[in-house]
């Protein structure tokens, strides 16, 4: 049994986890070149981003891994056979729940504790990036504004921005004069000034025009060092900006304490609840899976997959929906998210009741005699379809 859902509790898994970061790929190669940013930063942001699409591909991996195990015991006659000798589904459920125990924990320390931190992380490198902190304030074939009256402008950048060429620069001087320098080619060099930074230029001409200059200064030269003002580093935010960012015991805290201001409460307290329910859900799971992936008697109806994701999807957009009203204060955030949850839970427990205590019973019959019934009319309506067709 362990085998069984193993494989497809890590395909799936597996599956879910590229499908998610292979969508926020896309976004964030956007984002960076937009901003500037060398490559690298994307595999950093999307590894921050890694423990949040956990937190959702594991519960939909152990339903998948769970369903698709007794299917297949199911399909091949084994489940009859099991049951035939007296083992029970309560008792066929017992690794199936060990498994569920082990994941709930992992699950819970992933959305308790480890997402808080990557996703502060996260937050960070986009801040840095936005803010040039990565060394993205250079766009190129744009003009870029420094403070005090720098402009700069590179036609090309090569080997990750070390080497440049085509160069342009405007500059403001403490006299109230300019000075402007165009250079075949050039590269940054820091400096112990946090706020200014070298900019050695090769091959090129500047121009310097002061006050009380008759006409402006022309030099030609093979290598000029110019200095280029940088503009003062902001500050990231602590962590706990957002109530994401949070720990369990932080949002537990903020949520009990009198002195918050009363939405940050609310917010704190509907974070707190969504995450338990989330990790509570996990035990109703390997119940829903086992009453769904069993089909009728002589049939290999694979309709049960697809009521179990649309059921656990649902559910899912339902607690996203309730902690936004906890959030709000409409609604107490206990009862808009553990009263769903006693709802679903109860709906579960009965189509397990169905199956397993009910003889004959099946908790979709009525959706498979239904999608049975379609399916044949659309078998039938097809030959007649070809016929005009040929006709």
């Amino acid at each position: 049994m362990a085998r069984l859902i193993a494989v497809p509790l890590l395909a799936n898994l597996v599956i879910a986890l590229m499908l998610l970061v292979i969508d926020r790929m896309r976004t964030l190669f956007a984002f960076v070149a937009t901003e500037g940013g060398p490559v690298s930063v994307v595999w950093e942001m999307l590894a921050n981003l890694v423990p949040e699409y956990l937190g959702l591909g594991i519960p939909i991996g152990l339903l998948l891994g769970v369903l698709l195990a007794f299917r297949r015991l199911a399909i091949s006659s084994e489940l009859d056979v099991l049951r035939a000798v007296g083992i029970s589904y309560t008792r066929l459920l017992k690794v199936p729940y060990m498994i569920t125990f082990a994941l709930a924990l992992l699950n819970l320390a992933i959305v308790g504790y480890v997402q808080p931190y990557a996703r502060y992380a996260y937050e960070g490198l986009s801040f840095e990036l936005r803010t040039g902190a990565l060394g993205a304030s250079i766009k190129v074939g744009e003009f870029t504004t420094f403070p005090k009256g720098a402009t700069v402008r590179i036609e090309r950048s090569e080997d990750q921005g070390r080497k440049l060429s085509g160069i342009f620069v405007h500059a403001d001087t403490a006299r109230g004069g300019w000075t402007a320098v165009t250079a075949a080619s050039g590269q940054f060099l820091a400096t112990d000034n946090p706020d200014e930074i070298i900019f050695r230029l090769t091959n090129g001409t500047l121009i310097n025009n002061e006050p009380g200059f008759s006409a402006p200064g022309v030099l030609s030269f093979t290598s000029h060092d110019l200095p280029i003002p940088l503009p003062k580093s902001e500050s990231f935010r602590t962590r706990g900006g957002r109530n994401v960012e949070l720990t369990l015991p932080e949002l537990a805290r903020i949520g009990r304490d009198p002195g918050s201001p009363l939405m940050l409460r609310e917010t704190s307290r509907s974070a707190f609840h969504f995450r338990l329910v989330e990790v509570a859900t996990m035990f109703l799971l390997p119940l829903l899976a086992l009453a769904l992936g069993v089909p009728p008697k002589r049939s290999s109806s694979a309709l049960g997959v697809f009521i179990a994701i649309v059921m656990i999807v649902t559910y899912h957009k339902v607690n996203e929906y309730a902690e936004s009203v906890g959030g709000l204060g409409l609604i107490d955030p206990f009862i808009a998210l553990w009263v769903p949850f006693v709802v679903f839970a109860a709906l579960v427990f009965w189509m397990y009741y169905q199956i397993a205590f009910v003889p004959g019973g099946q908790p979709i019959s009525a959706l498979e005699r239904t999608a049975s019934s379609l399916a044949k009319a659309i078998s039938q309506r097809m030959p007649g379809m070809r016929k005009q067709k040929d006709a």
